[in-house]
């Protein structure tokens, strides 16, 4: 089994910035891709950037391209996401995921990961 534990959000005004980060501890050696999903009250869960093991491999969604950076440190099993511009609806719980799938791949479905945290939240005001 793998653990993951999500951690920086808070509440941030419009234009500010935050960096959330995801301690993975357990049978780390097994988990490969690492993604950030989120989800805003009454929406589906939905994808915003995924990394693969080497980092050489990373996918966004459109709606974070320019604002949103993410990173990992395998030393320290910690994959990162750095947030810039925030937006009111960026507003949502921010989940890590892990999966045990090929290292090359940086998986952008739900259904792709094996493991996720319990959420971090998310909020911007205006």
């Amino acid at each position: 089994q793998v653990q993951l534990v999500e951690s920086g959000g808070g509440l941030v005004q419009v234009g500010g910035s935050l960096r959330l980060s995801c301690a993975a501890s357990g049978r780390t050696f097994s988990v490969y891709g690492m993604g950030w999903f989120r989800q805003a009250p009454g929406k589906e869960r939905e994808f915003v950037s995924a990394i693969n093991w080497s980092g050489g491999n990373i996918n966004y969604a459109d709606f974070v391209k320019g604002r949103f950076t993410i990173s990992r440190d395998n030393a320290k099993n910690t994959v990162y996401l750095e947030m810039n511009s925030l937006k009111p609806e960026d507003t949502a719980v921010y989940y890590c995921a892990a999966d045990r799938g090929k290292w090359f791949i940086a998986p952008i479905l739900t259904a792709e990961y094996d493991y996720w945290g319990q959420g971090t939240q998310v909020t911007v005001s205006s």
